[in-house]
Parts: C-alpha cells; sequence; structure tokens
C-alpha cells in the first residue's frame, strides 16, 4: 500500500445465530478427548479474545500451547448456547460478540485418537480478561506472530523470515519465481505495502516452508511461540477475521468498558490492527459517524488534561444496517 493511507471501514451488523448441533465445551483446563459422530470425531474450540493494557490477549490452555477446546454435549439447545455458558463460566463475564470462525477437517490435522479423523467446530469470541487460580491462562497473540505487529515500525523479525523465505524459494528452481512473488506479496515486499488481513496466508506460508515447528522444523529454527496440532493455524484464522470486522462492524466496542476515552478506542483498534492510526482523522471520523456519545464524565490521560469519556451509541446498529454506511479509519 506503499505512502498512501489505508481506509479502514467500520460499521455493524449483528452476528448470525448458529444451530443445528446440540452442544457445548467443557471447561477443564486439558484437552479431552472428542466424541464420536459416525466414524469422526467431533470438537469445539474457541478462539477468545480480550484487549488488556493495549495487547490483544487469547485463552489459552497448557502454558499456552493450546486453545481451549472439548466434546460435544448434549446440555444445550445450540453449539453458541453452550459456548456462551462456558466462556462465562471461565471469565465471570458474559461473552459480548460471538460468531462460528471455521470448520477444520483436514485429513492430515493431528489426532490423539488412533483410526479416527477430527472435525473442529471453531467460535471467535470477545470477551474481558480474567484472571485467577483455576482459570485457563491468557497470552498475547503477538507471541505467536511476532511479524504482525507494526506498531512501533517494522519488526525485525522479518529480515530473518525474509531471508529464510528466500532460500527456501531458491531451493526449488521449478517454482522459484512463483515462491517469491508469494513471499513478496504476503509480506508486504511487493509494492502494495503490508496487508494486515493476510495474518493467516502468512503463517500457511511460513509452514509450507517449514519454518515454524508445527511442521516438523527443529526448536531452533522456529518463529513464534507454537502450539499443539493446528491450533496456531486456527488462531491465525480468528486474527484475520477480526482485523476484517473491525473495519466494517463496531465490533471493537465489546472490548470496551462502559465509558472510554477516545485514545483508549484508538490504542484498542490499533492493538488489534497491529497499526498505528493517525489521530486526529480517527477522532474526526469517529465523531462525524455518531457511533459514541459523550458521558459527561472526564478521564485523566498519561498526565495530561482530563479527556472527556464517550459511551457507544448502541441505536447506531439499526441506523447503520438501515442506512449501510462505514466509517474509514486512516492509518498514519
Amino acid at each position: 500500500m506503499g505512502s498512501a493511507a489505508k481506509v479502514l471501514p467500520l460499521h455493524w451488523l449483528p452476528s448470525r445465530p448458529v444451530s443445528g448441533i446440540i452442544g457445548s465445551i467443557h471447561s477443564e483446563r486439558s484437552i479431552r478427548s472428542p466424541v464420536t459422530i459416525g466414524f469422526a470425531h467431533a470438537e469445539l474450540i474457541a478462539v477468545l479474545v480480550a484487549v488488556t493494557g493495549d495487547e490483544p490477549r487469547v485463552m489459552t490452555i497448557r502454558s499456552g500451547n493450546a486453545l481451549p477446546s472439548g466434546p460435544f454435549e448434549m446440555g444445550h439447545r445450540t453449539l453458541q448456547s453452550g459456548l456462551r455458558e462456558w466462556v462465562q463460566e471461565q471469565t465471570e463475564h458474559p461473552v459480548g460478540y460471538l460468531e462460528q470462525l471455521y470448520t477444520f477437517a483436514d485429513r492430515d490435522r493431528n489426532n490423539d485418537i488412533p483410526g479416527g479423523r477430527t472435525i473442529s467446530i471453531s467460535y471467535l469470541g470477545l470477551v474481558n480478561e480474567q484472571s485467577g487460580a483455576g482459570r485457563p491462562g491468557w497470552h498475547g497473540w503477538y507471541e505467536y506472530f511476532p511479524w504482525e505487529d507494526h506498531r512501533q515500525g517494522r519488526p525485525a523479525v522479518l529480515d530473518e523470515i525474509m531471508a529464510r523465505l528466500r532460500s527456501w524459494a531458491d531451493a526449488d528452481p521449478a517454482r522459484r519465481d512463483h515462491r517469491h512473488r508469494r513471499a513478496d506479496f504476503t509480506f508486504g515486499l511487493d509494492g502494495g505495502g503490508w496487508n494486515e488481513d493476510l495474518a493467516l496466508q502468512r503463517y500457511e506460508l511460513l509452514y509450507e516452508a517449514g519454518l515454524v515447528l508445527e511442521a516438523g522444523c527443529g526448536a531452533e529454527a522456529n518463529l513464534g511461540h507454537a502450539m499443539f496440532a493446528d491450533h496456531r493455524r486456527i488462531l491465525a484464522t480468528g486474527i484475520a477475521r477480526l482485523r476484517a470486522k473491525i473495519k466494517y462492524r463496531p465490533v471493537v466496542f465489546e472490548l470496551m468498558p462502559e465509558s472510554f476515552t477516545l485514545l483508549r478506542l484508538q490504542r484498542t483498534i490499533e492493538a488489534l490492527a497491529g497499526l498505528t492510526l493517525h489521530k486526529q482523522n480517527f477522532r474526526r471520523l469517529i465523531e462525524q459517524q455518531d457511533l459514541v456519545e459523550e458521558t459527561g464524565g472526564t478521564e485523566s490521560e498519561t498526565g495530561g488534561r482530563p479527556a472527556k469519556l464517550f459511551r457507544f451509541r448502541h441505536t447506531v446498529l439499526e441506523e447503520r444496517a438501515l442506512a449501510g454506511t462505514k466509517l474509514p479509519l486512516s492509518r498514519n
């Protein structure tokens, strides 16, 4: 995208309900064996995201090595209702935005059950982080994808990544040019610039090149924090979906407290996108779209003068759905 400012639009449509399969997810801190449905084993897996201290965080188990998952049960009418109850039990806070993410059923997925095939139905949810004894741990998602955070400029790890991708491309003369073009496009070296929406494609390219532990490389060569089986791929899918979602639906407000400053709102969006936004343009566009309204209160920020507190205008949901308007968020 070069030197031109990228436009990030934002508006809301409600999440669609998911029904037709009865089940819920277990609340234990370990991954349990899935139940068998026919000749396949079905499980529910959750990508639960919070933003804490300007950092996007994901709920994990196994010391950060896996996403929470579990088998179907017969206790709930829908998958979504079971997952909502489980999230509230784990976080002591009801889940706000929730949507089905993707169904992972590749034949070569890592299965704990010999001779079986695991089908994982994943969900993306937005929650508030809660900690305490007996609760799953939370990890920053840039621990798993350090190349995705550009808020402080180009990550140094990208130099290593590109050097290793170049070597991988050159190792196959027949596909060398194609591989170079893919690497350049995916990591923003083709003249188009960095595209934050390609988080999944970047991870899959590193997997194909054998540069992540999940693909069989040695621990010393692994890039980022590895995860069990294909859980890092599932997390990358959730990151890509959420980054795209905040451009046209105001789901980010599900991660905000009831009242907040515009700076806090900007920092939350920047954390999710891994980018910095132009402060004046951001504030002007937020106010022009009437997504927020003043509460009448103030809060001191970074030792400066008190900043106005705002809240999300819930009436905007129906208005935006009817009008079809979008909110562009300009990047620096």
